[in-house]
């Protein structure tokens, strides 16, 4: 499911099920969100770095356990679940550098906008289906995007559906740096140790006082995009989404009015 690594102070989370491209389950919205509680509790740890396994980050939720809940059929949430998972990452105290490895979708992108560090490799590519599956933006993407990218950056990431390039999120600001794949995590922690080194104290407070005056933009836009999502699930045109996913085909919207 993940797989983790503490070495001199960094904690690497490697998302670890390349069956399903990664995708998060509510098995591994839990597992991911108790990996960062412990290592914001863990007086040793300074620096966590999160990055994919195999060609993908991470292909978003896992679109089977999403059919389930849309269906009615039998669903059981995780204890943390994606809301648990979005919630630590905003309050999360110490640098999170994400390493993203292959092709990111959902929360695969819109974790970036709460990392503070992302490292990409040239070859990957990330889009954010929100509107394909006629859902709405998840975890606070909706704020953190136009401030990372500019609104109508923001606008154009969030509503097409479209893939971007490496190099078309670094000029947008989504990425930090573009690595070759056989760099990407050299790299990366390359910057987690420059991190590490310093004083664990001095790394938290140094964040809190960059974040907390959005901290709580954050948690409002993640709870009205919880709103929007709750208001969209199950209606027409996400149960075509649901059913031309399953059949292998483009969705029609073109008949449906919402």
């Amino acid at each position: 499911m993940i797989e983790i690594t503490d070495r001199e102070r960094i904690r690497s989370i490697r998302l670890n099920r390349p069956e399903a491209k990664n995708a998060f389950n509510e098995a591994m919205y839990d597992a991911v969100t108790e990996a960062l509680i412990e290592a914001d509790e863990d007086p040793e740890i300074a620096v966590v770095v999160l990055t994919g396994t195999g060609d993908s980050f991470s292909s978003g939720t896992d679109v089977n356990e999403m059919a389930e809940r849309t269906s009615g059929a039998a669903f059981t949430p995780g204890q943390h679940g994606f809301t648990g998972l979005a919630d630590e990452l905003i309050q999360f105290s110490k640098p999170l550098l994400c390493a993203v490895n292959g092709i990111g979708l959902g929360i695969g992108v819109t974790v970036l906008g709460l990392a503070d560090l992302v490292f990409m490799a040239d070859d990957a590519r990330v889009k954010c289906p929100f509107t394909s599956l006629a859902l709405a933006p998840e975890a606070a993407s909706s704020f953190t995007f136009p401030q990372l990218l500019g609104k109508q950056n923001a606008i154009w990431t969030l509503l097409s559906s479209e893939w971007l390039t490496a190099s078309e999120c670094l000029e947008m600001g989504l990425v930090f740096k573009v690595c070759a794949p056989e760099n990407l995590l050299d790299t990366t922690m390359h910057h987690a140790a420059i991190l590490a080194a310093k004083p664990i104290s001095s790394l938290i407070f140094s964040k809190n006082v960059i974040m907390e005056p959005i901290r709580e933009s954050l948690y409002q836009a993640r709870r009205r995009e919880d709103a929007a999502f709750q208001s969209l699930l199950g209606k027409p045109a996400n149960l075509e989404a649901m059913i031309a996913f399953a059949e292998k085909r483009d969705p029609d919207f073109s008949s449906l009015g919402e």
